[in-house]
This record gives C-alpha cells, structure tokens and sequence, in this order.
C-alpha cells in the first residue's frame, strides 16, 4: 500500500459503485486495508433481540471501501498537541541558557 491515508484526510472514489463521490474518512481499518468513509457504504443490518440489546431491529454500519480504490485530494492539517509543543518550548528554553 503505497498510500499514507490517515482519519479526516479527503479522498476521492476511483473505482467501484461510488466512482467520482468525494468524501472524509472517518476510521480506517489497516489489517483489512479498508477506509470508512463519511456518508459512503453506509448498510442496515438486522439485528437480532439480545440481552445487550432487548428490541432488536436495524443497525447503520460502515461498510469499508479498498483504499486501493481511494485518491487522496485533501491531506488533514497538521496540528500539534499541547503536550508536544510544551516540550518543544522546554527545549528551546533550555538551549538558550
């Protein structure tokens, strides 16, 4: 896998049923080589009566796309946490003496 994709980078579908549609990824599953993509391969699954959920009914799941069938267009900006610029500031305080 050539490409770095990473969570809110925009991407754009290639290939498959979705050809051409523009989206965010929202998780990416790396082991599978898949990328859940916000408002794409959304499917309903029926889910059956359980102890954990007693009405049973239908549940909303991403279903992954290849991300060999995903262009990056917009790479997710950069942003450093608190804790690692505090760091960096701690050094540059201490080089300077």
């Amino acid at each position: 896998m050539a490409q770095n994709l990473k969570i809110n980078d925009k991407v754009l579908v290639i290939s498959g049923d979705n050809k051409g549609k523009e989206a965010k990824i929202v998780k990416i599953d790396r082991k599978a080589g898949k990328a859940m993509l916000e408002g794409i391969g959304m499917v309903e699954r029926h889910m059956k009566k359980s102890y954990l959920n007693p009405a049973g009914g239908k549940k909303t799941i991403h279903v992954g796309i290849d991300m060999s069938n995903l262009k990056l267009v917009e790479a997710a900006k950069f942003e450093k946490t608190a804790k690692k610029a505090d760091k960096k500031d701690a050094k540059a305080k201490k080089g300077a003496k």
